[in-house]
C-alpha cells in the first residue's frame, strides 16, 4: 500500500513506543459476584504473552505499550502482510522503518506465533534499497507447495510493489526465500509485472485458483481492481477488472470463498477502502459474489464494511491452519492507526509508532436478504491472565458506576429496555468524570456508536470522533462485546456483524467505569469483566 495522497508518509520512518501498561485496581463490591461456584474472584498468576520486540513477560504499568495487541518493537510499523501457515507456525510480514521518524523507506520486518497472541520477532526478512528499484511495499507471499516458480518445493515467494528504476512507477517484483522465510533473495531487476501507465499500481495479492490450476493476482489500480493470473508466479495475463465508486483509491485487495452456515458458497473481493465522503467509513470494504477464475461479479455494486471505526486501515484475512471446513470461519486483523493522524501518538516517547487489532475470526451469514460477514475476537484472548468479575443483574436509569476499574479488559454485557433515548458504557472514566469514551446504542437514532471526544484521541482537527452503525432498535436488546487496551478500543455488537476499531488516549488514573441509560430504564445482564493482568 502506499496511498498517492500520502505516497510520503507512506515512506517516511516512524516511531516504536510501548502502550502504558494495565492498572488493575478489581474490587468487588455488593452487586458483584463472582465466577467461581462460592462467588470467589478467579485470578491466573501466569505471565502474560511476549509480544514482538518485548523481552519481558509483562509490560510495565507505566509504559504505552499495549498488554495483548501487537506492537513493532521500534520505531515504525504499517501495513500488515497476509500471515501464512508453515510448519506449526504462522509468518507474519509488516512493513517497517528502522530509520523513522528522520528517514524514509519501509522493509519487511517478520515475526512468527502459534497462536496469533504470542509472537517471536526474527528481524528483517526483506530489506530496502537494496537495488534502485527503491524499497518494498505492501504485497503477499505464498508457499509454493508444487514448485511452479521453480525456486523448489516449499520456497516462500513474496511479490511486492516497489518504486522502480523506471521513474519511480509502481511495479511488481518477486522474492524468494530458501530458508522458511527468514531471508529473501530478489529476483533479479526487472519486474514480474510492469506497471500498464497508471499512477495507483500497488498491493498485489496473490492466492492458487484450486479449480482453475492456477495463480491469481489482485491489482489495486486507482479505483479498480485487476485480476492477473500465472502458472509460475513470474508471467502474469490481465484477465479483467473490477470498478468501484464512493470509496477513494482502493489498496491491498482481497479475494477469498466463504460458506454460510445455510451452505450457500460466496466469493468475497476486499480492500481497503475511503466511503468518507458519502458517510462511509475508511476501513475494509466488501462485496460478496461470485468468481469464475477471471472474473468477480458483485451481487450489489455497494460495499458493505467489516470495521466502522477509524483505526483498521490496510486489513488482511488468511485461513485458519488445521480448520476441517475452510470456507466457514476465516481469521483477520488490521493495521490501527490512520493516515489522517498518522503521527500523533503517545508511544512516540518510548521510541514506537505502530499496533494491530486483535486477530478476529469471520464468518459469512446471510441476513434474510444478503449475505454479511460478522467478526468475533479469536479464542486465544482467553490464554491471557485475567481475574474475572460479573455482575447478573442490574436496573440503571441515569448513571451508575460499577466498583471496578481497569485499563486492559474484555467486558461482555446484554442490554435491554422498553422506552428510552441513549443507553451504552462509559469506559476509562476519569474520577471527575469528565473524561471517558462512550460505547452504546443512541435508540432515538437507531444507530449504535463508539465516541472517543472526551478522552485523549489523535484526531486534532475534531473530525473523527464518533463512528456510527445503523442498528434495529426495535429488538430493544444489545449484547456488547468490548476489547480496551491502554490506548485501543474494540467493540463487537452482537453477532459481530458490526465492529469499531478505534485508537484512545485516556489519562493512565482514566480506569473507571460506568453504566447509563438516558430517558428511561435499561437493564444489564451477565456483565462479565476479564481484567488482563500486567
Amino acid at each position: 500500500m502506499n496511498n498517492s495522497n500520502h505516497a510520503s508518509k507512506y515512506r517516511r520512518t516512524l516511531v516504536v513506543l510501548s502502550v502504558f501498561g494495565c492498572i488493575i485496581l478489581g474490587a468487588l463490591l455488593y452487586f458483584f459476584t463472582q465466577t467461581s461456584a462460592k462467588g470467589s474472584t478467579q485470578s491466573t498468576q501466569n505471565n502474560l504473552p511476549n509480544y514482538s520486540g518485548s523481552n519481558t513477560n509483562a509490560t510495565s504499568v507505566s509504559s504505552e505499550r499495549p498488554d495483548y495487541h501487537f506492537t513493532v518493537p521500534d520505531k515504525w510499523k504499517n501495513d500488515p502482510q497476509r500471515p501464512i501457515y508453515f510448519k506449526g507456525k504462522y509468518h507474519y510480514y509488516y512493513l517497517y522503518n528502522k530509520d523513522y521518524p528522520n528517514g524514509n523507506g519501509t522493509e519487511w520486518r517478520h515475526a512468527t506465533s502459534t497462536d496469533l497472541i504470542h509472537w517471536q520477532d526474527h528481524g528483517v526478512a526483506i530489506p530496502k534499497y537494496t537495488n534502485k528499484n527503491g524499497d518494498p511495499w505492501s504485497g503477499s507471499v505464498v508457499v509454493d507447495t508444487n514448485n511452479t516458480a521453480g525456486f523448489g518445493k516449499n520456497a516462500f515467494i513474496a511479490i511486492v510493489t516497489q518504486p522502480s528504476a523506471n521513474g519511480g512507477a509502481q511495479e511488481q517484483y518477486l522474492w524468494y526465500s530458501k530458508n522458511g522465510g527468514n531471508t529473501f533473495t530478489p529476483y533479479g531487476k526487472k519486474p514480474i509485472l510492469s506497471n500498464p501507465g497508471t499512477a495507483d499500481f500497488r498491493d498485489p495479492k496473490i492466492t492458487w485458483d484450486a479449480r482453475s490450476k492456477h495463480w491469481i493476482m489482485l491489482m489495486a489500480e486507482g479505483n479498480k481492481i485487476g485480476f492477473y493470473t500465472s502458472t509460475n508466479l513470474k508471467h502474469w495475463t490481465y484477465t479483467s477488472g473490477f470498478l468501484t465508486d464512493n470509496v477513494g483509491i482502493l489498496e491491498c485487495p482481497d479475494l477469498y470463498l466463504m460458506q454460510a452456515a445455510n451452505g450457500a458458497y460466496k466469493w468475497v473481493l476486499g480492500a481497503s477502502a475511503n466511503g468518507r465522503g458519502v458517510g462511509n467509513p475508511n476501513t475494509y470494504a466488501y462485496w460478496t459474489g461470485s468468481f469464475n477464475g477471471k472474473k468477480f461479479i458483485a451481487d450489489r455494486k455497494e460495499p458493505k464494511w467489516l470495521d466502522h471505526g477509524f483505526d483498521w486501515y490496510a486489513a488482511v484475512t488468511f485461513e485458519i491452519a488445521g480448520a476441517s471446513n475452510p470456507y466457514e470461519q476465516r481469521y483477520a486483523f488490521g493495521w490501527m492507526n490512520n493516515w489522517d493522524y498518522v503521527n500523533n501518538t503517545p508511544t512516540m516517547k518510548e521510541g514506537f509508532n505502530g499496533m494491530d487489532s486483535i486477530v478476529r475470526k469471520i464468518r459469512l451469514r446471510f441476513n434474510g436478504q444478503s449475505y454479511d460477514l460478522s467478526s468475533q475476537p479469536i479464542g486465544a484472548i482467553s490464554q491471557i491472565p485475567a481475574s474475572t468479575q460479573t455482575v447478573q443483574r442490574i436496573e440503571v436509569e441515569g448513571t451508575e458506576a460499577l466498583p471496578i476499574s481497569g485499563a486492559s479488559y474484555q467486558l461482555d454485557a446484554d442490554i435491554s429496555w422498553s422506552d428510552l433515548k441513549n443507553v451504552g458504557l462509559r469506559l476509562r472514566e476519569s474520577a471527575d468524570k469528565s473524561r471517558h469514551v462512550d460505547v452504546g446504542v443512541f435508540v432515538e437514532g437507531k444507530y449504535t456508536y463508539v465516541n472517543r471526544a472526551y478522552t485523549g484521541h489523535p484526531d486534532t482537527n475534531g473530525k473523527s470522533l464518533e463512528s456510527q452503525a445503523a442498528f434495529n432498535t426495535d429488538k430493544k436488546k444489545v449484547h456488547l462485546k468490548v476489547l480496551v487496551d491502554k490506548n485501543s478500543i474494540e467493540v463487537f455488537v452482537d453477532d459481530g456483524t458490526v465492529a469499531y476499531s478505534s485508537l484512545i488516549f485516556p489519562n493512565k488514573e482514566d480506569q473507571g467505569i460506568s453504566l447509563f441509560a438516558e430517558g428511561g430504564k435499561a437493564i444489564f445482564e451477565n456483565v462479565v469483566l476479564k481484567q488482563f493482568n500486567s
